[in-house]
């Protein structure tokens, strides 16, 4: 059974509304919310994007919701016609974010992937909701772009990115989301000099299950994250967890 010390946590990307959770999403959530852990939904098309908000606004508080097209679908959606939408679904009140978007060189067409990252920096500068911006082995490009731009704030998502990544995306004002890649990757290094006011936990879930639970992740593992965050850091699990959530609350505006 997972211990919890009494203290709020926050997930802050989720994919709850995949069909690994079809069978007990609502068990799974409300696990989530009695064990003290706030989430963040995460789309990644239209039609999911309608579906995190539709779970969210089943709950009165803790369960959020972020809308965007993930990079490696963007074959399969035409954003610049479904941006309209996307622009509606933002204006909901369940709706804390604009992403998950960015670049992965794991999908075609990096030139694509940007006109569409461009678009979504639109839609969070209208809004004025921060960017939730997925990057895998793309740093160089996805840095370049933000620092073209002005008045932006948001979290890179499942950071993987070394010290001097780390360095650039904070001095640009964004947090950096610690996932269970901390489990598959040496980031210690990287990890003990990014201070605490620049960290958000994540699962990722159903993906990146921590080493000491099997199968799909869920937000309750998120446990794990901030005690392998306090151990690298050197500092108590309360610390962490007290620093993350007010982050993740300040970012959202929640």
């Amino acid at each position: 059974m997972i211990e919890f010390i009494d203290m709020q946590y926050f997930d802050t990307h989720a994919h709850l509304n995949f069909k690994d959770y079809d069978k007990d999403r609502k068990k799974v959530i409300k696990n989530s919310l009695e064990g003290g852990v706030f989430t963040v939904n995460v789309g990644t098309d239209l039609r999911e994007s309608r579906k995190v908000i539709s779970i969210a606004e089943s709950y009165k508080e803790g369960v959020y919701s972020a809308i965007g097209l993930h990079p490696l679908h963007i074959k399969e959606e035409d954003f610049e016609e479904s941006f309209s939408e996307y622009e509606k679904l933002a204006k909901n009140s369940k709706v804390v974010a604009i992403g998950e978007t960015g670049l992965d060189r794991h999908g075609e067409d990096l030139e694509k992937q940007e006109k569409v990252l461009r678009k979504h920096i639109e839609l969070s500068k209208k809004t004025s909701l921060p960017l939730i911006l997925h990057c895998r082995k793309a740093h160089k490009e996805l840095i370049k772009i933000l620092k073209e731009e002005e008045g932006l704030k948001g979290v890179v998502h499942c950071f993987t990115g070394g010290k001097k990544e780390a360095e650039e995306y904070m001095g640009m004002g964004f947090y950096l989301g610690i996932n269970g890649v901390i489990f598959k990757m040496n980031m210690e290094d990287t990890l003990r000099e990014v201070p605490l006011e620049r960290v958000l936990l994540e699962t990722d879930c159903p993906f990146l299950t921590p080493p000491t639970e099997k199968g799909r992740n869920e937000p309750l593992f998120v446990k794990y994250v901030a005690e392998e965050v306090a151990r690298i850091k050197e500092i108590e699990v309360k610390e962490v967890v007290k620093a993350t959530t007010e982050n993740g609350k300040k970012l959202f505006g929640i």
